[in-house]
C-alpha cells in the first residue's frame, strides 16, 4: 500500500508538492548557484536533427528552442515566436495549405548576434536536405518550402491541406539552428561538424562551456536570454552514464544531484529510495511505450557492412508476420509490468497509448497464449527436426539476437521473453548495450539502435505534443535508416507498406478530429496488429526524481521534461 501510495500520489500530479512559489524565486540571474542534472544515459550529440535519442534531445533543449512548445497538459505555447498562429489569429490559412511564424523582436543568440527568419528557413533546408540525414525528418512531412517574409517572420508551405501544421519548428524535436553557426555543416557534411554539434549556439536559457561526449556537459547561464532575472542558477552540470539506480540515489539518497531523468526502477527499489527523504520520484503518464522492434531485414555479419539491416535482404524468418505474431503472443505483458513497473505501467497492446482520440482498442495482444504460439509455428513449416528444441528449417535455425540498453528492469525483460521464446522453439541470445552508445546517433558506431544489427531490439520513446502524426509518419518507407541517410531515420525495424504511407499522407490532410482519430487507430494496427512490425508491450509512467530543494520543476511528458528550465529555483 506504501508502494501504490507513493506513485499513484506522484502519477495524480506533475509538480513535486514543495515546488510552489517561494521567497527568493525572483531576483538577478544566477542568483542561486549551480544546478546538478544527472541522465543515466549520457549526451553524445548537442543536435537533435542528428540523433533519436531522448538523452541527446533533451540535452539539446537547455541549449536550442523550438518557436513553440507543449505544456505540461498538452496544449501549445509560445516560446520564441510572438504567438502560436492559429486560422482565428490568420497565421493558418484558411486553406491550411500554409502556417506563418513569427519571432518576438529582439531575440538574441547567445554570441549577441539577432535570431532572424534566415535562421528558420536554414533550419528547415537543414533537415530536409536530400543529400543528408536528419532524425526528425517526419516533422517535416508534406513542408513544398519555407519563404521568408520579413527579418522575422516565415511561411512555411505544405503541398496539400494540413490541418495540423505544428510539425516544423515546435516542440523539443525541432529547435532552431543559427544559420550563421551550421552554415557548412549541411547534406552529407552536417555529422562531421563536431564544433558546432558539441557546442551548439543557442537561444535557451544556458550555454556550453564543455562537452565530453558520453560523459558530461557544463553550462552557464545565457546572458543573453530573454527573460529577465532566468535562469535562477549560475551554472548547470549534466552529468551522463551510469545507471537508473545509481542516478536515483544520486537525487533521493545522497542529494548530490537535483534532478534525475528516467527512474526506470523495480517499484520497490523506487520506493526504498525515496525514504531517505532527499528527494521524491515525480511521475505522469504520456505516449512512452516499451516496446520490441522486429528486424525486417537481416542484420547478419555475413553480409557487406553496407548491405546489412537494409532492404537489399529480407529476414530469413522474421519477414514472416506468422512468425512476428507468435512472438507476440507468447509475452505475458501483466507480468512485464508487475516485475518492472508496478502502479507506473499498464500492459499495452499501441504504439500510441493516449490520448484517447488516437488509442486504438486493440487488446488482443493482452492474454499470453504459448500453445496458440506453437501451433502457429508449426504452421509455418519451421519445425525442430533434430530435437535441440530450436526450430529449423533448410538448414537454418529460428535463433536471434535480442538486443537493448544495459538497465536492471530491461534485463529483467529480456530473462523473461527468452524464456517464453524457448517455449515456442525460438532461441535467444540477449545483449545489452551502454544507454550512451545504443541511443548516440554515431553513424561509425556498430551498436546504434538505429543501425539495429540484431534481429529484435527493445526501447522506449514518444512524441512532442498530443497528435500523433509525426510520430506515426516516421514509419513510412523514406524514413528507413541506411548508409544513405548516415544510420539516422526513425524507421527502425525497416517496414514498409505503400497503403501505410498513403494513410500518412492521408492523415496529414485530414481535419476532422473524430476522422483523424480513425486514421490514426489505423495506422498503429497496421504496425502492431496487423503486421506486428513491433510489438508494444508497457505504456510506461514517466518517472523521474528531484530534490526537495529544487523550485520549479513540472514534468511534461509531451515536451522535453527540461522545457521549464529556465524557471528553476532552489528553494529557501
Amino acid at each position: 500500500m506504501k508502494l501504490r501510495t507513493l506513485l499513484m500520489g506522484a502519477i495524480a500530479s506533475t509538480a513535486l508538492a514543495p515546488m510552489v512559489m517561494a521567497d527568493g524565486h525572483e531576483g538577478e540571474r544566477g542568483r542561486d548557484g549551480e544546478v546538478k542534472i544527472i541522465y543515466w544515459q549520457a549526451p553524445s550529440i548537442l543536435n537533435p536533427y542528428l540523433s533519436s535519442g531522448t538523452k541527446d534531445i533533451e540535452s539539446a533543449s537547455l541549449v536550442l528552442e523550438p518557436m513553440g512548445r507543449y505544456d505540461e497538459t498538452g496544449a501549445l505555447v509560445p516560446f520564441l515566436a510572438e504567438s502560436i498562429p492559429t486560422v482565428e489569429n490568420g497565421g493558418v490559412s484558411a486553406d491550411l495549405k500554409s502556417i506563418t511564424w513569427k519571432l518576438q523582436e529582439g531575440l538574441l543568440w547567445s554570441d549577441g548576434t539577432p535570431v532572424t527568419s534566415a535562421d528558420l528557413k536554414f533550419t528547415a533546408d537543414y533537415c530536409m536536405n536530400p543529400e543528408g540525414g536528419c532524425a526528425q525528418l517526419a516533422k517535416f512531412e508534406g513542408v513544398n518550402s519555407v519563404d521568408i517574409v520579413d527579418d522575422l517572420t516565415v511561411t512555411v508551405n505544405f503541398s496539400e491541406p494540413k490541418p495540423n501544421p505544428y510539425g516544423p519548428f515546435m516542440g523539443g524535436q525541432s529547435p532552431i539552428l543559427q544559420a550563421a553557426q551550421f552554415a557548412d555543416c549541411t547534406g552529407a557534411k552536417a555529422p562531421e561538424c563536431t564544433e558546432a554539434n558539441f557546442n551548439p549556439i543557442g537561444t535557451g536559457p544556458f550555454t556550453v562551456t564543455e562537452f565530453r561526449p558520453n560523459d558530461v556537459i557544463q553550462m552557464a547561464a545565457n546572458e543573453n536570454f530573454r527573460h529577465e532575472g532566468k535562469p535562477a542558477f549560475a551554472t548547470l552540470t549534466f552529468k551522463g552514464g551510469g545507471d537508473a539506480v545509481a542516478a536515483g540515489r544520486a537525487v533521493m539518497e545522497t542529494g548530490e544531484y537535483d534532478y534525475a531523468w528516467n527512474m526506470q526502477l523495480a517499484p520497490d527499489v523506487l520506493a526504498k529510495m525515496a525514504e531517505a527523504g532527499k528527494g521524491k520520484p515525480i511521475a505522469a503518464f504520456g505516449t512512452l511505450v516499451e516496446r520490441i522492434e522486429i528486424n525486417m531485414t537481416n542484420p547478419s555479419p555475413d553480409l557487406p557492412e553496407g548491405e546489412r539491416s537494409t532492404v537489399k535482404h529480407p529476414h530469413p524468418f522474421l519477414s514472416d508476420v506468422r512468425v512476428r505474431k507468435a512472438m507476440s503472443m507468447a509475452i505475458d505483458r501483466e507480468l512485464l509490468v508487475e516485475v518492472g513497473y508496478g502502479q507506473a505501467g499498464r500492459p499495452t497492446c499501441n504504439l500510441v497509448p493516449a490520448p484517447a482520440l488516437y488509442a486504438s482498442d486493440n487488446t488482443e495482444c493482452l492474454t499470453q497464449d504459448i500453445a496458440g504460439a506453437n501451433a502457429l509455428l508449426d504452421s509455418t513449416g519451421w519445425v525442430d527436426s533434430d530435437g535441440d528444441g530450436v526450430r529449423d528449417k533448410d538448414g537454418v535455425k529460428m535463433s536471434i539476437l535480442y538486443q537493448t540498453s544495459t538497465n536492471a528492469v530491461r534485463q529483467d525483460f529480456q530473462a523473461l521473453i527468452k524464456d517464453w521464446w524457448s517455449q515456442i522453439g525460438i532461441e535467444t541470445e540477449l545483449r545489452n548495450i551502454d544507454g550512451s552508445v545504443y541511443f548516440g546517433g554515431d553513424p561509425g558506431s556498430p551498436d546504434t539502435f538505429q543501425k539495429f544489427y540484431a534481429d529484435v531490439e527493445m526501447y522506449a520513446n514518444n512524441f512532442d505534443g498530443t497528435d500523433p502524426e509525426s510520430y506515426l509518419a516516421q514509419r513510412t518507407c523514406d524514413k528507413m535508416p541506411s548508409p544513405e541517410t548516415q544510420w539516422q531515420g526513425e524507421n527502425i525495424n525497416r517496414f514498409c507498406d505503400p497503403v501505410y504511407d498513403a494513410l500518412v499522407a492521408g492523415l496529414g490532410q485530414t481535419g476532422e478530429l473524430a476522422k483523424r482519430g480513425e486514421i490514426a487507430k489505423k495506422l498503429n494496427d497496421m504496425l502492431t496488429k496487423e503486421s506486428h512490425s513491433m510489438l508494444p508491450l508497457v505504456d510506461r509512467g514517466r518517472v523521474s526524481a528531484a530534490s526537495v530543494t529544487l523550485g520549479g520543476v513540472v514534468l511534461n511528458t509531451w515536451d522535453s521534461e527540461l522545457w521549464n528550465v529556465a524557471d528553476w529555483y532552489r528553494i529557501k
